[in-house]
């Protein structure tokens, strides 16, 4: 296992100095000061506070084994920042990392279902580990579910995520064969201890579906109950290419994959299936940019917003949660010549032809091309950063409206670096932007298009400091 300690300093030192005038830095989505984040996992409602986990490391190293972070909020918009409340054991069953999983309540204590990495082993082990002082700290796992065998031809294993029924504890894990075939793997128990593999909720061999790559295995498995419909999330991912895309496929019918998100930038999503809030998902923000960049930087992926999923034809809609129009400074304006900072949010309240153009200098800009005609939507990054290290690729999404919808045609949130945008029928692209250009930035749109001001500081960075500098020092 790698010694943190032993890292060279210089990503630290860089962070420290980018932090301040780094406008390409989140502020409102969940977040390290510095550091390396990736999955969301389980998000749970404890007493009427949301405790949300996600994949960690204190520097920007993939070295280092991952650990999972903690973050709190009484209302899903403003987050604390905690100390770690999962650290692998050296020698133990997670030395190589605390991977992705879950969390549940069971009698005041909240179990955390996870996949141990241990470097030698082929598949990341399903551990228990139990709180007892409200999900702030875990002690040690133990494995409660026995890794495939040989005969079986599995080739990937991991994730687990728990829920409760009626008659006792369900279990979903992500697994991948060698005959190309994804499934998720079912498992049942009493009392959330002894499991019993019950087959697959639900498998595919590898295809392309409404054109996905269904995968050869996947990851992150999810399982939300949707106006009365359960629906797997699942992470698309194959041996040779990585992770692919977030897909959603309902458990009734023939199996019917539809992508989560149409950006390139959303990934691992997590879901607290019951809240004060409803059922809320999470996912992963990855970077758009090269790894030398994100180093230099000294930090590296976010959260995403909390978003509210229902089902329109056949398939997963998501837009934010309506807790995030808390973020909203002030009353809107005309989008049309606005000038904005970093942290801004643009609504076309009706499906109207045309573009809205974030212009951050003559030479850089960010186009979202709207279609009411050919029911097209185009997220264009081409002239977004004059910084040849940063990802051009574009968007689409075609079949975005939705005429009939109480939902604006396209909202689109900013926050620095990351751009979430949501369309009228439940349609999203999560993508990235680098501008070299600070703000203030202004912007082209057509004259029915709004723009709010959001908050800037409200994210991560707000924490206990004897909580959370032993930890970050450089905050």
């Amino acid at each position: 296992m790698t010694d943190p300690q032993a890292l060279p300093t210089a990503p630290q030192e860089a962070a420290s100095a980018v932090t301040v005038a780094d406008h390409h830095l989140p502020q409102f989505h969940v977040r390290l000061p510095r550091g390396y984040v990736n999955d969301p996992n389980g998000p749970i409602d404890i007493g009427g506070q949301a405790h949300l986990y996600f994949q960690s490391r204190p520097r920007v190293d993939l070295e280092i084994p991952v650990e999972w972070g903690h973050a709190t909020s009484d209302d899903l918009v403003h987050w604390t920042l905690h100390r770690p409340a999962i650290v692998p054991v050296p020698g133990g069953t997670d030395s190589g990392g605390a991977w992705s999983g879950n969390t549940v309540l069971h009698n005041g204590t909240v179990r955390a279902y996870y996949s141990g990495k241990v470097d030698h082993s082929p598949f990341q082990s399903v551990l228990l580990a139990e709180s007892t002082d409200g999900g702030n700290t875990f002690g040690a796992p133990v494995q409660v579910v026995a890794d495939p065998s040989a005969d079986e031809a599995i080739t990937m294993f991991r994730d687990p995520f728990v829920w409760q029924t009626n008659d006792g504890w369900s279990m979903a894990v992500g697994a991948a064969s060698r005959n190309q075939t994804a499934s998720i793997r079912h498992y049942r128990s009493v009392d959330g201890i002894s499991w019993t593999h019950a087959g697959d909720l639900v498998s595919m061999t590898r295809d392309t579906a409404n054109g996905i790559d269904t995968g050869e295995g996947w990851e992150c498995p999810q399982i939300l109950t949707v106006d009365g419909t359960d629906v797997a999330i699942v992470a698309s991912w194959s041996h040779a290419d990585g992770p692919g895309d977030v897909v959603a496929i309902p458990l009734t019918g023939s199996p019917s994959p539809f992508k989560v998100d149409d950006g390139q930038h959303f990934y691992a999503a997590s879901v607290m299936r019951t809240s004060s809030w409803g059922p809320v998902l999470f996912g992963w923000v990855t970077e758009g940019r090269t790894e030398q960049w994100t180093e230099q930087a000294g930090w590296s992926g976010a959260i995403s917003l909390p978003r509210r999923a229902w089902i329109t034809n056949g398939r997963l809609g998501t837009e934010p949660h309506p807790v995030i129009d808390a973020l909203r400074v002030g009353s809107s304006e005309a989008a049309h010549g606005a000038r904005i900072g970093a942290q801004a949010e643009i609504v076309l309240p009706v499906a109207v032809t045309g573009c809205i153009r974030l212009r951050f200098s003559e030479a850089e800009y960010l186009d979202i091309n709207v279609d009411v005609d050919a029911d097209t939507l185009t997220v264009d990054r081409a002239h977004a950063s004059t910084d040849h290290r940063a990802d051009p690729s574009p968007a689409a999404i075609r079949g975005p409206f939705d005429r009939t919808a109480d939902r604006p045609a396209v909202r689109v949130v900013l926050d620095g670096s990351v751009v979430e945008l949501f369309t009228s029928a439940g349609r999203s692209i999560t993508t990235r932007v680098y501008p070299t250009q600070a703000p203030p930035w202004t912007v082209d749109a057509p004259s029915q298009a709004l723009v709010w001001e959001l908050e800037h500081t409200v994210g991560t960075i707000s924490a206990p400091a004897a909580d959370i500098t032993a930890e970050y020092p450089s905050i």
